[in-house]
């Protein structure tokens, strides 16, 4: 069942409030996508597993922190999942890598999202890849960079030859750009 903005945000209001049955409407209506966000980021199906945890967690203690009809809510769990996944593999990289896939991965539960939930998802993905072809090439390699690879604005900046203001600056504008592409 497709929840809407309204519905998200009013699972997020109950959850602020301690309501544990709106908590787990809350996980069920949107733990596949901030897993996808997780998995996308840490490109390993236990750590973002587990990462999926820790935002959960971090969703029940600030859910609260929420300002209704401001940021969509999913854009504000999208968020929270994003920075924790950045976060934990950035970690990792300073502790010497992620650990690899053992064979106890293997036999996880597939948790894939269904038919009509995958539909959806290419969908919304299809407006953003046009509007990502809207902004110039290294503008567009840069926003994938930061926000769906987790690379860092120096690492940007180094790998594009602009210095990290410049940097800050492409990214800026381009969400500015994207957001407005998306609302058309």
């Amino acid at each position: 069942m497709t929840r809407t903005r309204e519905d998200i945000e009013a699972l997020i209001a109950r959850t602020a409030l301690g309501d544990r049955a709106a908590f787990g409407e809350l996980y069920d209506a949107t733990s596949a996508k901030l897993f996808g966000v997780a998995l996308r980021i840490l490109k390993d199906r236990g750590t973002a597993e587990d990462a999926l945890q820790d935002i959960f967690v971090k969703v029940w203690h600030g859910a609260d922190r929420f300002t209704p009809g401001g940021a969509s809510p999913m854009s504000w769990l999208i968020a929270i999942a994003r920075n924790h996944a950045i976060d934990r593999l950035r970690r990792a990289q300073a502790a010497g890598g992620l650990a690899p896939l053992g064979e106890e991965g293997l036999q996880v539960a597939e948790t894939r999202p269904g038919p009509e939930a995958e539909a959806i998802a290419s969908g919304e993905r299809s407006r953003l890849d046009g509007c990502l072809a809207e902004l110039p090439e290294d503008r567009a390699a840069a926003v994938r960079g930061a926000y769906l690879d987790g690379d860092t604005y120096q690492v940007l900046a180094e790998r594009h030859g602009v210095p990290l203001n410049t940097m800050r600056t492409w990214l800026r504008r381009s969400l500015l750009k994207l957001k407005d592409c998306l609302t058309r």
